[in-house]
């Protein structure tokens, strides 16, 4: 069920084996032992899906599911409504919302991607705002106490995040440090914030945790999702839509 489900809770355990929490607790301390899972509060994680490996690049992250994320893109994108001020997350998958967004004079745009930038900067009728900060190559997006700091003063109608991990027990999570901490600000900074993924990222965890899922308010992604995904958001009331 740990390798199946990338990861299990105590008390279902207990009421589905009909035996006591403390069994179970024991059961997961013994699988923690050989390296099958790794504990967490309540329960335990499936150690495959503990992923600490290096971030990569932004060619193979392009090439990578890229029919799935143009779907996403194109569902993510008719959520925006005219009149809208939203936030694209740097990434692969927003690039495809920037790509699918309606050239329409009443939608303002924030991005720190140089690449989302690029594509709004040919839609003519669209108010694109360029957040500052310094720029990392690797993923040719702008980070830093400036980009932090634009979200002082503004509040947008939705945020479109972008993750490299999605976890219902370990939440979304990011490779790289300073990328968590200017998500958790546009977080504060948007009335609805809007996950988008495709399936590849489901019980993956990163190293910086960005939010928890119960701080999301929708999930876009392609395909059904896992059941304990699918559970999760009935229980912490986050919308899925499957593109």
């Amino acid at each position: 069920m740990v390798r199946e489900r990338g990861s299990v809770q105590v008390s279902p355990l207990a009421q589905r084996f009909g035996v006591s929490m403390q069994t179970i607790r024991k059961d997961l301390h013994f699988l923690a032992k050989r390296g099958i899972a790794e504990r967490s509060y309540g329960g335990a994680i499936s150690s495959d899906a503990v992923s600490f490996a290096m971030e990569p690049a932004l060619e193979a992250k392009n090439a990578s599911h890229s029919a799935e994320k143009a779907r996403i893109g194109r569902m993510a994108a008719a959520m925006v409504s005219p009149g809208d001020s939203i936030v694209l997350d740097s990434g692969t998958t927003t690039l495809q919302i920037a790509y699918h967004l309606p050239d329409d004079e009443t939608i303002t745009v924030l991005t720190n991607d140089l690449e989302v930038a690029s594509v709004l900067a040919a839609k003519e009728r669209i108010t694109l705002v360029l957040l500052g900060g310094t720029l990392r190559r690797r993923n040719r997006a702008l980070y830093g106490a400036q980009t932090v700091g634009a979200f002082d003063d503004l509040h947008v109608d939705k945020l479109f995040l972008g993750v490299d991990g999605f976890d219902v027990e370990r939440g979304v999570t990011t490779h790289y440090e300073p990328e968590a901490m200017l998500n958790r600000r546009m977080v504060q900074a948007a009335a609805q914030v809007i996950a988008v993924t495709d399936q590849s990222k489901f019980g993956r965890v990163c190293l910086h945790r960005i939010i928890s899922v119960g701080d999301i308010d929708e999930l876009v992604t392609d395909g059904e999702p896992p059941e304990a995904v699918r559970v999760a958001g009935e229980r912490l009331d986050f919308r899925i839509n499957c593109a």
